[in-house]
């Protein structure tokens, strides 16, 4: 006992003010880098497929094989606004389809 008091009134006994390392600017450090990064890997490939998807769909014209998300593959026969018509199968069955619910056009090059 009589050796830590004598360190203490040499000085020479650490102290630490802030043990946190940094307080609140360091907890903003750490939020803004895990947003950015957040950015980078989900937020931004997301935009870009949706885009991709957007002018997919802008671009379908009849006569283009597509799929739809339920795995049905046909020929488009009628685009409306939304609503597209696709052709399948050899019994040449007609089905609407919301061009939504498109998830592959493989385009017939003429």
């Amino acid at each position: 006992m009589y050796k830590l008091s004598a360190m203490i009134a040499e000085g020479t006994v650490a102290t630490t003010e802030n043990p946190t390392g940094g307080g609140i600017w360091g907890i903003l450090l750490y939020m803004g880098a895990f947003l950015v990064i957040i950015y980078f890997l989900m937020i931004m490939p997301q935009k870009k497929r949706d885009k991709k998807m957007k002018q997919m769909l802008s671009e379908l014209s009849v006569g283009d094989l597509v799929t739809s998300i339920g795995g049905i593959t046909g020929t488009v026969v009628n685009i409306k606004d939304n609503e597209i018509t696709v052709e399948t199968s050899i019994e040449k069955t007609k089905i609407d389809f919301l061009k939504s619910a498109i998830r592959d056009v493989n385009t017939v090059k003429s």
